[in-house]
């Protein structure tokens, strides 16, 4: 079974429908990690700065994005750990689990971004396209 999942969020409801979808597939394992990523976009990082009052505001508000995948996680009594990117999300993603030994990455079909949700999400597009594991993509 899956040993090392990989589920990227950023804090929108598909994201927490993939969330639940790793929870039900790392219950099915003992030894199972989940790996939570959400990468801080560029294009955004830098109005979040500006709008934040410091460095500290613009973690938590971060963190706050995690927050609700964490509570599901901790509530299930999995081991998890969070890593918090920058960069563009979709190749951002892509690079970081092909450097790593993930067995499979959740995503959701879209996020948070309105451009995206004309098509199939573009960024769990690049995903399923260029990594180099199995992917599951949730609507």
């Amino acid at each position: 079974m899956y040993q090392r999942i990989l589920l990227a969020v950023d804090g929108s409801e598909h994201s927490l429908r993939a969330a639940q979808e790793a929870i039900k597939i790392a219950s099915l394992s003992t030894n199972c990690v989940i790996e939570v990523v959400l990468v801080a976009e560029f294009s955004k990082a830098k109005d979040e700065v500006l709008h934040s009052q410091g460095k500290e505001e613009l973690e938590i508000s971060r963190r706050n994005r995690i927050s609700p995948v964490e509570k599901k996680l901790q509530a299930k009594d999995l081991s998890y750990e969070v890593k918090i990117l920058h960069g563009v999300p979709g190749p951002t993603i892509v690079d970081y689990a092909n450097k790593g030994t993930f067995d499979i990455v959740i995503i959701g079909s879209r996020g948070l971004n309105t451009l995206q949700e004309m098509v199939l999400g573009s960024v769990s597009h690049k995903v399923a396209k260029r990594v180099n594991c199995p992917v599951m993509i949730v609507k």
